[in-house]
């Protein structure tokens, strides 16, 4: 067993979709289950703590407190507690599990990540795999609409912030200066990216590494919600830009892209234990396989039991 790498889980949504929960369209998405139904939350959560993910994420990446004010008709304060609340379940969860798993014994703790997706996402109308308001905004607009959610995350006892599929340069840069404010705060800051060399925007990955490399708070800096096979080239392109101690985290799609007007389309399937053997030799040490085909946790975990022998000696990943 590698210590030094963390497995995260898998697709939250995917899986509380593959429960019958009807997520698409939803502006909340996942989120809205944080109100209607905790504990299907927590149960995705446990399912994908079976499986062997080191991290989970909380049902926070499409959240925000304007959203649930304006979708769930919260009061701002409320609306704040919903937020913790994603922390809050995802905590119960770990200690749950560790107190009645066998084999939590032989394994760390489980981490919470807090997930901060996209202002893009609150839109709700794909702009956050193209990043075209950015244009329109200024740093402090991008700085001022993230730290409600950040500070709720962190005051909720997140152990570490996702900040992920953020698709341009200004929202990064928000991100790392509003990470400041936290001090005590880590975190990894994850973008989409539309081909070998670019993030969403247009602009190079290169240049988005170099934006996280001014964080001394950054755990890692990487991609997801992309096709694999983009995935070691860009990591390749970006490495001379890469500071030694910042890792890399990668977690793609299983083989989709997102069409804003028919949602996920399938494409190909990648053999997905060489690539997470090649990013582990890249340097990846948070490895996640976003699954979006509707398949559950322990599924995909026995799939993806061949990387046990070859790899890390771990189950990689649960979906």
């Amino acid at each position: 067993m590698d210590p030094s790498l963390f497995i995260l889980d898998g697709g939250l949504s995917t899986e509380l979709e593959a429960s019958g929960f009807q997520l698409q369209g939803d502006p909340l998405w996942s989120a809205r289950l944080l109100q209607t139904n905790p504990q299907a939350i927590k149960d995705v959560h446990y399912r994908f703590l079976q499986s062997g993910s080191d991290v989970i994420t909380t049902a926070t990446y499409q959240a925000s407190i304007e959203g649930f004010v304006k979708y769930l008709g919260l009061r701002p304060e409320e609306a704040q507690q919903m937020m913790m609340s994603g922390v809050q379940l995802a905590k119960e969860t770990v200690r749950e599990f560790m107190s009645h798993s066998p084999e939590s014994e032989d394994r760390k703790e489980p981490l919470v990540a807090g997930s901060v997706g996209p202002y893009g996402a609150f839109l709700h109308d794909g702009s956050e795999y193209t990043g075209a308001y950015e244009e329109k905004m200024t740093l402090e607009e991008l700085k001022d609409w993230h730290r409600p959610q950040i500070q709720c995350l962190v005051k909720a006892g997140a152990d570490l912030v996702a900040m992920e599929t953020i698709p341009g340069l200004k929202e990064a840069e928000a991100l790392v200066e509003v990470l400041k404010e936290f001090p005590e705060t880590k975190a990894w800051l994850s973008f989409s990216c539309k081909d070998i060399h670019n993030i969403s925007s247009g602009r190079r990955f290169s240049e988005a590494v170099q934006v996280a490399c001014r964080s001394t708070q950054l755990v890692a800096v990487g991609v997801n919600c992309c096709p694999a096979s983009l995935v070691k080239p860009l990591l390749e392109s970006a490495k001379p830009h890469k500071k030694a101690e910042l890792s890399w985290v990668v977690y793609p799609n299983s083989g989709e892209r997102w069409d804003p007007k028919t949602g996920w389309i399938t494409e190909k399937q990648t053999s997905f234990a060489k690539l997470s053997l090649d990013w582990k030799e890249q340097g990846a040490l948070w490895i996640g396989w976003y699954c979006i085909a509707p398949v559950n946790a322990m599924t995909c975990s026995f799939l993806l039991h061949t990387l046990t022998k070859i790899c890390v000696n771990r189950w990689l990943l649960p979906c």
